[in-house]
């Protein structure tokens, strides 16, 4: 099992910024990618960045160029920061944690979901 905690997000004017942070714990080893997705209310929950435990990173075309996803494998922590931020991007993020075993199967672990509204 996997634990994901999650902080930062909140309210910010459009324009802003904010950082999004989230640290795992428990059975990390191996293969593994650490990911942002986000659900705004009605919408299905979407990928917005994702990067590999090598660090190979890849963004939704919607947030290219204004979000950077990092990781620490050190610390097992992945964070998302948020430039240029516009009121479409208000919904609740979510960190997920994807363990990908030698045989191809995978896992999904989910965080709590933390709200980021941006105001007009």
């Amino acid at each position: 099992q996997v634990q994901l905690v999650e902080s930062g997000g909140g309210l910010v004017q459009a324009g802003g910024s904010l950082r999004l942070s989230c640290e795992a714990s428990g059975r990390i080893f191996g293969n593994n990618v650490m990911a942002w997705y986000r659900q705004a209310p009605g919408n299905e929950r979407d990928l917005v960045a994702g990067i590999t435990s090598s660090g190979t990173s890849n963004y939704a075309d919607s947030v290219r160029g204004r979000f950077t996803i990092s990781r620490d494998n050190a610390k097992n922590t992945v964070s998302l920061q948020m430039n240029s931020l516009k009121p479409e991007d208000t919904a609740v993020y979510y960190c997920n944690f994807r363990s990908i075993h030698w045989t191809g199967r995978s896992t999904d672990y989910w965080g709590q979901g933390t709200q980021v509204t941006v105001s007009s």
